[in-house]
C-alpha cells in the first residue's frame, strides 16, 4: 500500500485508478456528481453508491461535506480572501497531529 500522502495524492489526482476499494470509488463518484454537476444528481447516482454498501446517512454526510466545502470556497473567492500559504496544513499537522482523523 502506498504511504498515506502518496495515497491521498493518487486519490485526488485520479480516484478511479487509485489503489482504493470499489466501495470508496462509488462514494467518490457520487460526490463528484454532487460537486461538478449538482443539478444532474439522480436517484441512479444514489443507488450506485448504495449498491456498494453506503447507507443513506453516509450519503447524506458526504453530500453535506461537499456542499459545505463548495459554499466556503465560493464565499472565500467571492470575498477576495487569499488561500492559505504553501505548507500551512503540513505545519498544522506537525503542531497538532492528525486530531484523531484516520485514513
Amino acid at each position: 500500500m502506498l504511504e498515506d500522502k502518496a495515497l491521498v495524492e493518487s486519490v485526488c489526482h485520479d480516484f478511479e485508478n487509485a489503489p482504493i476499494a470499489e466501495k470508496e470509488k462509488a462514494l467518490l463518484r457520487y460526490v463528484a456528481v454532487v460537486n461538478d454537476t449538482p443539478a444532474q444528481t439522480s436517484q441512479a447516482h444514489v443507488d450506485a453508491a448504495k449498491a456498494e454498501g453506503w447507507s443513506d446517512q453516509a450519503l447524506f454526510d458526504a453530500l453535506t461535506v461537499a456542499a459545505i466545502f463548495n459554499f466556503f470556497n465560493r464565499w472565500l473567492d467571492g470575498a477576495g480572501l487569499p488561500d492559505v500559504p504553501q505548507g500551512f496544513y503540513e505545519e498544522r499537522l506537525g503542531q497538532h497531529g492528525d486530531m484523531g482523523y484516520k485514513m
